[in-house]
């Protein structure tokens, strides 16, 4: 058996989230349906992060394990011609063997994992401020109509770099065990009428990069003062947060790996497309 790892982009927009559901929409369920076709066997995958309906991705990184031998390009190739236009693989590479199975008795320094193998994850979330809607946009960026001040929201995320309990930012559903991460980075950039944020941390909870863009963007419009994350985030209380902003702007953009798994991954930038 090997470990084969892919690089997945997806539009987000037409599926109900990453993760298998009963009704068949979502990314994993059209992925792993056109690894069966091409491979003519039912193989599961493991992904690196599951992200909610009318979120993309341009740095998804999935793997599965399988007996069949087949070039890096053949996979790639190969899965592509059985998923639709919104879904795409970008690369293969060929891990190790495996000799064991199961995240239970996986081991971090012999074994590639989609998941715990991934020392930080970066979001983008593209914003439009405009007085006025662009259609072309719709589902591909957030949209704000109201003048967002950038410096300000600069101002406001500096609390937030470091280890701290992200319980503020939390979704009521959240599955993740602790909700303490270390952010790395977090960016605001501003390209005429496209606000660009860019969050790089350890991991993320769910909901997480959403409920910070829609407090960040209260502060910009000047509704709170730049103080106002860094006590959310003491008071560690999701209900005096800003409400869940919407999903279109948001996209996995890269899992970072050690650099020994040899991943051929790209570093994408958002902006370019629009």
């Amino acid at each position: 058996m090997k470990r084969i790892a892919l690089g997945v982009q997806y539009n987000g927009a037409d599926w109900q989230g990453y993760q298998v559901q009963p009704h068949g929409q979502t990314v994993q369920d059209k992925l792993e349906e056109a690894i069966e076709r091409f491979a003519c066997v039912r193989i599961g995958t493991t992904c690196a992060g599951r992200t909610d309906a009318g979120v993309h991705a341009l740095g998804q990184v999935v793997h599965f394990d399988t007996d069949l031998r087949r070039e890096p390009h053949a996979w790639v190739r190969g899965i592509n011609a059985f998923l639709p236009d919104s879904i795409g693989v970008r690369w293969a590479k060929e891990l190790h063997d495996v000799v064991q199975f199961g995240d239970a008795e996986f081991q971090p320094e012999q074994d590639f994992h989609a998941r715990f193998s991934a020392r930080s994850r970066t979001y983008h979330y593209l914003l439009y401020n405009h007085p006025v809607r662009a259609p072309l946009l719709a589902g591909r960026a957030g949209f704000t109509h109201r003048p967002l001040d950038v410096e300000r929201m600069r101002e406001a995320v500096r609390p937030l770099l470091g280890r701290h309990d992200f319980s503020a930012f939390r979704a009521a559903g959240c599955q993740a065990k602790t909700p303490v991460k270390d952010m790395y980075e977090i960016g605001i950039e501003r390209h005429g009428d496209m606000i660009l944020f860019t969050l790089r941390a350890s991991a993320f909870l769910h909901h997480m990069v959403r409920n910070l863009v829609g407090s960040l963007v209260y502060v910009g419009q000047g509704r709170e003062n730049t103080d106002w994350l860094g006590e959310l985030l003491e008071g560690r209380n999701r209900t005096l947060a800003a409400p869940t902003f919407m999903p279109d702007g948001l996209y996995l953009a890269q899992i970072e790996y050690d650099a020994k798994w040899g991943l051929p991954q790209e570093t994408p930038r958002i902006l370019p497309a629009f």
